[in-house]
C-alpha cells in the first residue's frame, strides 16, 4: 500500500501547531475519590437513570439509558456507590441528571462480554450498547450515523485523524497506541454496513502515524492512507471529505447523502476494542497542554472525573490558570468550574495564563476580507455579523450562517480583533429561534 498525498482544502488559517506531547505516551490518571457522570454526553435525548442513591455500581454497568433513537446509554466508569443523583448544567448550557459515585478500592467489574454479531442489526445495537458517541466533535450517536436510512447507497468511510487543533495529540497517540483497535473498528464498520473503500485523512505534520497505519492494513482492507495539507480545520467534516475524496457535501445535505460517513479515529478505535472485550466507552484519552501547563501529557482517564484532578496530577495549579478549556484554543469552551466532570466528547483540556487570556481590544471592520479568504465554508463573516447586529433573519439565511462550523479561522485572522466567530454562534441560535417560531405560526 502507498500513503497519497492530497492537495486539496476548502481553505482554512495557517495556525501554530503547538504539539508538544506528540511523543509522550499515554499515561493512565489515578482513580478520583468521586466522579461526576451527566446522563446527557451525546446529541439527542438524555438518559434517565437506571440506579438510585445508595446503589452500588459496578465499572462498565449501565447506569443510564433512554428509550429514544438519539439517545446513547451512559455507563458507571468506576465502582463505588452511587452517593447522588444531581441535577448538572454542562458546558453548553443544557441541563441533565448527573450519577454521582463515591469510588470504592475493590473497584469490581461489571459481567461484560464481547458481543455476538452476525447481522448489520445486531452491529447497530452492539454500538448503541457499547455507548458509543462522536469522540471529536458534537457527540453525535454513532449508531444513528451507522443506521443512516440510506445506508446502502453509502460506499465510503473516512477515518478522521487529521487533529488540526493546535495543542491537542490524543487522536494522535491512539494511532501510535491502538492501531490495532483502529484496525479492527474499520474491519467491522465496512463489514456490517457494507463498505467498499476506506480513506483514513491525517495531516502531513504526523508522518509517523501515517506510516503506521499503512503498514497495520493489508490490500484487501480497501484501505487508502491520505496525507492532507497542515491547514485549520482541516479535520472539520465537509473539509476532509473534500480533501480525501473530492466529494463536495451541498448545503442541507449530510454526507451520507454523497455516499460517504465520517468516524473519528479515537472512535473507530473504541469500536474495534468493544468488540473484542465488550467492555463500553468508560475512559477516554486526553490531551492537557497550554502555556500554563509546565509538563504537558496525554492521559487516560474515566468519564466523570473532576478536571480539577486532571490538572493536579500534572501539577497545574488554579492561580496560574487565567482560562481553562474543554478542547483546544480554537473551537475549545472555557470552564466557569473546574470541578466540571471529563466527558465522553471532551478530547483536551487546554490551561492558558492570564496574559494569553485576554480578549484584545476590538476596532472597527476595516473590510480586508481576510476572515472571507479564511472560512472553509466560504461565507462572509463580516457581513454575518452586520446581519446579526441588524437582527435580520431573512439575511442571514441568505448569507448561509448555518453552514458555519464554528472553527474560529474569522476571528484568529481578524485584524480589528472582532469577535466574528461568537457572533455567528449568536447569530445561528438566532436565527433557530426566528424559524421555530415561524413554523408554530404555520
Amino acid at each position: 500500500m502507498a500513503i497519497i498525498k492530497s492537495r486539496r482544502c476548502l481553505a482554512g488559517a495557517h495556525v501554530a501547531h503547538y504539539k508538544n506531547t506528540t511523543e509522550k505516551e499515554t499515561k493512565q490518571l489515578p482513580l478520583s475519590k468521586k466522579v461526576t457522570i451527566p446522563l446527557l454526553q451525546h446529541m439527542g435525548a438524555p438518559c434517565e437513570p437506571l440506579v438510585k442513591k445508595g446503589d452500588h455500581v459496578c465499572t462498565g454497568q449501565k447506569i443510564g439509558d433512554n428509550s429514544a433513537f438519539f439517545s446513547v446509554p451512559v455507563h458507571a466508569s468506576c465502582s463505588g456507590v452511587v452517593e447522588d443523583i444531581v441535577s448538572f448544567t454542562n458546558i453548553v448550557g443544557a441541563t441533565c441528571k448527573a450519577v454521582v459515585i463515591a469510588v470504592d478500592e475493590v473497584q469490581e467489574q461489571a459481567p461484560v462480554s464481547r458481543p455476538v454479531i452476525e447481522t448489520t442489526e445486531q452491529f447497530l445495537a452492539a454500538v448503541r450498547e457499547s455507548g458509543l458517541v462522536g469522540l471529536g466533535g458534537a457527540g453525535f450517536p454513532a449508531h444513528v450515523k451507522f443506521g443512516y436510512r440510506d445506508i446502502d447507497k453509502v460506499d465510503t468511510l473516512v477515518v478522521n485523524a487529521a487533529e488540526c487543533e493546535p495543542y491537542i495529540t490524543a487522536d494522535y497517540r491512539t494511532c501510535i497506541e491502538s492501531t490495532q483497535d483502529i484496525v479492527d473498528g474499520v474491519r467491522a464498520i465496512c463489514k456490517f454496513l457494507n463498505l467498499s473503500r476506506v480513506f483514513i485523512g491525517i495531516e502531513d505534520n504526523k508522518a509517523f502515524a501515517m506510516e503506521v497505519l499503512d503498514q497495520a492494513f493489508s490490500p484487501e482492507d480497501h484501505v487508502t492512507v491520505v496525507s492532507l495539507p497542515s491547514v485549520y480545520p482541516q479535520g472539520a467534516e465537509k473539509s476532509i471529505i473534500y480533501a480525501t475524496t473530492g466529494i463536495t457535501v451541498p448545503r442541507g445535505k449530510l454526507p451520507a447523502d454523497c455516499g460517504v460517513i465520517v468516524s473519528n479515529v479515537s472512535s473507530v478505535a473504541h469500536l474495534g476494542r468493544y468488540l473484542k472485550t465488550g467492555m463500553p466507552l468508560i475512559e477516554k484519552r486526553i490531551t492537557v497542554d497550554g502555556d500554563a501547563v509546565s509538563d504537558p501529557q496525554n492521559l487516560m482517564v474515566r468519564i466523570g472525573t473532576p478536571v480539577r484532578d486532571v490538572l493536579a496530577y500534572c501539577r497545574v495549579s488554579e492561580n496560574d490558570c487565567g482560562k481553562v478549556l474543554m478542547g483546544g484554543p480554537m473551537m475549545g469552551s472555557a470552564l466557569a468550574d473546574i470541578d466540571a466532570p471529563i466527558v465522553k466528547n471532551n478530547n483536551a483540556i487546554t490551561c492558558f495564563q492570564e496574559k494569553s487570556s485576554l480578549l484584545p481590544k476590538t476596532t472597527a471592520c476595516i473590510r480586508c476580507s481576510k476572515c472571507i479568504g479564511v472560512c472553509p465554508m466560504r461565507l462572509m463573516p463580516a457581513k454575518l455579523e452586520k446581519a446579526y447586529d441588524k437582527r435580520d433573519a431573512a439575511e442571514l439565511e441568505n448569507l448561509c450562517v448555518d453552514l458555519c462550523i464554528n472553527c474560529g479561522c474569522c476571528s484568529f485572522v481578524c485584524p480589528a480583533k472582532r469577535h466574528l466567530a461568537q457572533k455567528n454562534q449568536l447569530a445561528k441560535a438566532f436565527l433557530k429561534e426566528q424559524n421555530s417560531k415561524e413554523d408554530k405560526k404555520a
